[in-house]
């Protein structure tokens, strides 16, 4: 289609708002496939590569009676169609994926696109609908994600890897071409004590789900810890969360139903991981997440139909970014065709 080569590339630099000495970056990212074709999906990337979003997310869903992109090929369609945003999976479900394949998966992407793919993974959740449809026990996913991250990490950075596991064995594998990003960042998804174990031991950053800001407070807590416990640092930007918003208002039926399907009951107050309302709302809900410690904002549109994602996607370009900017000096823009520090 032509996108990677239009003229209106890196018509704006990337924009980052700080607070303090940390930078705030505002990603997007979409669930089921809400548009009504390709074509539309492709036009909101234009939107956010040229509206200054920082990065583009993909959630995965592989068993589904809703449309669910699969997110690594999605990730690859955007290396292709964008040059200056990232890109990540949020958060991709490692026990499903062969460890040598999807390593080499993720280093051609990162490869291709200059260093911008934002890996994040997860176990599974176990009651995922993935188990039943594939016949597969999920009572052994915790032990499996950490040989998979263990066998991917080494994958991405060493000539050859021999590994014997439990449930993987490797002798003399390598790949090629490996990451840009060395290290190849590797973020951890989820919010229990084994996802704080595991963000400690082996993550570069730390996605959480769908929790309040008080929550993501108490894990960051736990996961500073457990970080200092092991000898390791992450950094301090290296923190986001995931929300749902909306500019609209609480009553409208794509609101009721994202409540209700995490657990809400009818006329209940909204779950606070959850920002509708007018800007300033919106805004004040994203800034309790900041105050809880955390500087990357992944935000879901809760939308249907092509011009109603655009439009919730134009309003936080003109609406959200600029007050998260306004409120401290600008860091300095990212330059086209340069990958940000691993992780970023």
């Amino acid at each position: 289609m032509g996108r990677a080569s239009s003229s209106r590339r890196h018509s704006r630099p990337a924009p980052r708002a700080t607070l303090g000495a940390v930078g705030v970056r505002v990603g997007l990212g979409i669930a089921a496939f809400p548009f009504e074709n390709p074509r539309a999906f492709f036009r909101w990337v234009d939107l956010c590569e040229e509206g200054g979003v920082d990065s583009l997310w993909q959630t995965d869903r592989l068993v589904s009676r809703e449309p669910h992109l699969e997110a690594l090929s999605v990730m690859a369609a955007l290396a292709g169609a964008t040059e200056r945003v990232k890109f990540g999976m949020n958060a991709m479900v490692a026990t499903l994926r062969d460890p040598l394949v999807a390593a080499k998966q993720c280093a051609t992407i990162d490869f291709l696109s200059g260093g911008r793919l934002l890996p994040v993974f997860v176990p599974g959740h176990d009651t995922a609908p993935e188990w039943g449809a594939t016949g597969r026990d999920p009572r052994e996913r915790g032990r499996r994600a950490d040989e998979i991250l263990d066998i991917m990490r080494r994958l991405w950075s060493e000539e050859r890897v021999t590994y014997e596991g439990r449930h993987f064995r490797y002798r003399d594998a390598s790949i090629a071409p490996r990451p840009v990003q060395q290290p190849l960042p590797l973020w951890i998804g989820g919010h229990g004590p084994a996802a704080v174990r595991r963000t400690a031991r082996v993550g570069t950053g730390w996605l959480a789900g769908l929790v309040g800001p008080e929550e993501v407070r108490a894990v960051l807590g736990d996961i500073r810890r457990a970080l200092a416990a092991a000898g390791r640092a992450i950094a301090s930007d290296h923190y986001g969360a995931t929300l749902p918003f909306r500019f609209g208002a609480l009553d409208e039926p794509l609101v009721g139903r994202m409540a209700a399907a995490r657990g809400a009951a009818p006329g209940a107050p909204p779950p606070p991981w959850l920002a509708v309302g007018d800007a300033r709302e919106v805004l004040a809900r994203l800034r309790a997440y900041l105050a809880a410690g955390v500087s990357k904002l992944v935000l879901i549109p809760l939308a249907r139909g092509d011009d109603d994602v655009l439009e919730q996607t134009r309003r936080v370009v003109a609406e959200v970014i600029p007050a998260l900017e306004a409120e401290a000096p600008a860091a300095a823009p990212d330059r086209p065709g340069r990958a940000r520090a691993a992780g970023a």
